[in-house]
């Protein structure tokens, strides 16, 4: 019999905000001294009022805008409740029934296209620490990271391979880094994924009356080995005519395997309701409509920018999924580089070369450079400087990317020059 993988999956990103999501603590909490980052409201005191973090709010409906979101002009944060060590209050606030966004998506590079159910804000909770004390286990709770802005994305079960899967959450972290709203890095936990995985059988058409949670994996290669290991041993508990339980699981990063952690809770144990003390909140068209004017250039944007330039999809995938390798691409066109030639060059420079657009114009031109008379050069150079006042100056005043410009200037006239040779004609008569 063949079976079919049904994945959906909940990222949570943590955003790089000053403060926390409803006090004054700093955000910024890994690597900090244990609970040296908290107040009276992030430990849940009694009588301490939460206060929304206005920009968290912002940066979240920015992404739901950024994946296609619709947005909720009325909005409001509920309490969820459940008692566990990190979670100092006993309840959570999150967002229930009335996110600040919902209903998007987003296209892979196959044209499918993956629902988002919605993209809401919550407080993260504390976070656990096992040792070894005195011969004895004990778990130990640092709070620093309790109330950090945290930012959901939930998909619908649109997944059946790994593959999409993997190419959807680098697209997730790609995007979320573009916005500049958190710096998405999963070994510090500013990114965890959690898959939700079942298994039904081939053609069969309704969802599996189950779901398997693996909850906060922190990196792409780990999520995608325990979504392979929870396949199979879904499958051989299908084979042997029984329902697999529903449950939260959490992966081993050193046997590779998942492992029970608690009974898959449903919404109605939650006992969502209204968080009284802080009141519903109400946007307007146009203040979402500002807010969607700011967002920068998108991933997928850039990738077919640069392929309407005639460089191919793998290499414009590649150049956007690199900041500083695209930063440089554009730099090389800015010096009349052709741009295939700038792309292969970006792409294929050695990395202590990627933050040095002059040594890569020299790399180019030692594969590629043209001979022209040293006299020539020497003349170029000179009328360059003369009509470039302002970017001598500039260069005069310790501003390298000034020279950049200037050779940039020398070989539009010049066509492709040999690099390293103007450079030195350039500082010696500067």
């Amino acid at each position: 019999m063949k079976w079919q993988t049904v994945l959906g999956f909940e990222v949570h990103v943590e955003l790089s905000t000053r403060s926390k999501m409803f006090c004054g603590c700093p955000a910024d909490h890994f690597g900090k001294p244990p609970n040296t980052q908290t107040c009276p409201v992030c430990l849940g005191l009694p009588g301490a009022l939460p206060v929304p973090n206005a920009k968290a709010i912002e940066w979240c409906i920015k992404l739901g805008l950024a994946l296609g979101c619709q947005i909720n002009l009325f909005s409001k944060f509920d309490r969820k409740n459940y008692f566990y060590p990190d979670l100092p209050k006993g309840y959570q606030i999150s967002q229930y029934d009335l996110p600040f966004c919902h209903s998007g998506s987003l296209t892979l590079s196959s044209g499918k296209i993956i629902r988002i159910t919605r993209v809401h804000m919550e407080e993260d909770t504390g976070k656990l620490q096992h040792a070894q004390i005195d011969g004895q286990k004990v778990s130990l709770v640092d709070f620093n990271r309790s109330g950090v802005p945290l930012v959901e994305i939930v998909t619908e079960p649109d997944f059946d391979n790994t593959d999409d899967a993997m190419e959807y959450l680098k697209e997730i972290q790609l995007i979320v880094r573009t916005l500049g709203i958190s710096s998405a890095d999963m070994e510090k936990g500013s990114m965890r994924l959690e898959a939700n995985i079942s298994v039904r059988k081939g053609g069969q058409a309704t969802l599996p009356k189950y779901k398997i949670e693996v909850k906060n994996v922190n990196s792409f290669r780990f999520v995608k080995k325990a979504i392979e290991f929870e396949v199979v041993r879904q499958i051989e508990i299908l084979s042997a005519g029984k329902i697999p339980v529903q449950e939260t699981r959490g992966f081993n990063e050193t046997t590779g395997e998942t492992f029970t952690q608690r009974l898959k809770e449903v919404a109605n144990e939650y006992r969502y309701f209204p968080e009284p003390d802080i009141p519903p909140l109400v946007f307007t068209k146009d203040q979402i409509s500002v807010w969607q004017s700011e967002l920068p250039k998108l991933p997928d944007q850039k990738r077919r920018e640069l392929t309407a330039l005639g460089i191919t999809a793998e290499k414009s995938g590649m150049l956007v999924a690199d900041p500083q390798r695209l930063s440089l691409y554009e730099q090389l066109i800015d010096h009349r580089i052709p741009s295939p030639k700038a792309a292969e060059a970006a792409i294929n420079v050695p990395g202590n070369l990627v933050d040095n657009p002059t040594a890569v114009l020299n790399w180019i031109s030692e594969k590629t450079a043209v001979s022209v008379d040293p006299q020539i050069i020497i003349q170029t150079v000179s009328r360059v400087i003369n009509d470039n006042p302002k970017a001598v100056s500039d260069y005069q005043a310790g501003k390298q990317a000034s020279l950049y410009f200037l050779v940039g200037m020398v070989r539009r006239e010049l066509g492709n020059a040999d690099a390293g040779q103007i450079t030195e004609e350039l500082k010696h008569q500067l």
